[in-house]
């Protein structure tokens, strides 16, 4: 009987068959894209729009403008440019795909999944699909799941996206959720390598008892859409932004130095932050707990806002156009979001 086992260490992956090493295993990124819409909504059109003014903004969130996606925009439209790129930049064909999957709480329908939908536009026709809702941690939930499925000898290469089109669900008429999120899209393509670069380790987490300070609720079998449930805008998101800030403070250190200590690294080691763009307040405040200073962090919530999912997967993909990357450069992805859940990855950067 042949038996494969994954052992984990500090930085790689090992599969023993028989009891013997066979190969040491990673999951590298081998090219990332982004997207987002051309419309850009900025404070003094939401002053205009709402009770609300530029200087309140900013100073509560630190965001100038958001992306805003038309009426005929879709999730998977993002996603499916998003990914083109990626698929180019990687080296990869979409027919060598073996499975993609897609983070958004904002697919396109309740079925079939955003991901069977890029999948079909594409031509990945040898890829499953699947969507992963985890609201803005979507990207890193993701990401983690396509990792385990590199750690086994059946997949090569997984494309992930990270979307969310979070305008198509905002309140206007209410200004402590409008100001905040715009729409985005990220994508990832893995495949598996043997050396130093990829994913060195990966942390998930949920407290469901702090789903109810930031939900949608109608539209799922708990209350259907009906005339009522529209008329009493449930259709919207609603948050408790004081929870929500009390919550992220906490839990993106708590995740930071989970990964870093069971990966034997420290803060100092780190060379590119990339934190979920929620608010200017709590980055700089999980920055300065992690003695992490402003140049080796990305920040863009002030000329994207919350994008939600695609958050972080925009904010590395620019970061690797923008020559902020080099082979390497240890990388601390952290995440939270509706649910509550969170979560984050650590990565070295680079491929084989």
């Amino acid at each position: 009987m042949h038996l494969y086992r994954l052992v984990h260490g500090s930085e790689a992956r090992e599969i023993r068959y028989d009891g013997k090493v066979v190969h040491l295993l990673k999951a590298q990124i081998l090219g990332m894209g982004h997207a987002y819409p051309e419309r850009i909504l900025d404070n003094k059109e939401l002053e205009q729009m709402v009770d609300t003014s530029h200087e309140w903004i900013v100073e509560r969130t630190g965001i100038l403008e958001r992306r805003i996606a038309d009426k005929h925009t879709k999730s998977s439209d993002l996603s499916f440019i998003a990914a083109e790129m990626a698929l180019e930049r990687s080296g990869i064909t979409a027919e060598q795909l073996d499975l993609i999957i897609v983070g958004t709480a904002s697919p396109d329908m309740p079925f079939p999944s955003t991901a069977c939908i890029i999948q079909d536009r594409l031509g990945a026709v040898n890829a499953g699909a699947f969507d992963l809702e985890a609201g803005c941690t979507g990207f890193v939930y993701s990401l983690t799941v396509a990792e385990k499925f590199l750690l086994t000898p059946a997949y090569r290469y997984v494309l992930v996206v990270g979307v969310d089109l979070c305008s198509k669900f905002t309140d206007y008429t209410d200004r402590n959720t409008c100001v905040i999120f715009g729409d985005g899209a990220g994508a990832a393509v893995l495949g598996k390598g043997d050396s130093g670069p990829g994913i060195i380790e990966s942390y998930l987490g949920a407290e469901g008892s702090g789903g109810k300070h930031l939900y949608m609720p109608a539209g799922g079998s708990a209350m259907p859409a009906s005339h009522e449930t529209v008329d009493q805008r449930l259709h919207y998101i609603k948050m408790d932004g004081n929870e929500i800030f009390r919550f992220a403070t906490k839990i993106m250190v708590k995740i930071s130095e989970r990964l870093l200590s069971s990966s034997g690294l420290e803060y100092k080691d780190v060379d590119l932050l990339i934190p979920h763009q929620a608010n200017i307040r709590i980055i700089r405040t999980a920055m300065k707990r992690m003695n992490i200073p402003v140049e080796k962090t990305v920040i863009n919530v002030q000329q994207f806002g919350n994008m939600s999912a695609a958050c972080i997967p925009v904010g590395l993909s620019m970061a690797d156009q923008e020559g902020r990357l080099k082979p390497g450069d240890l990388v601390l992805m952290v995440a939270f979001g509706a649910g509550l859940t969170y979560g984050g990855v650590l990565l070295r950067w680079g491929r084989d």
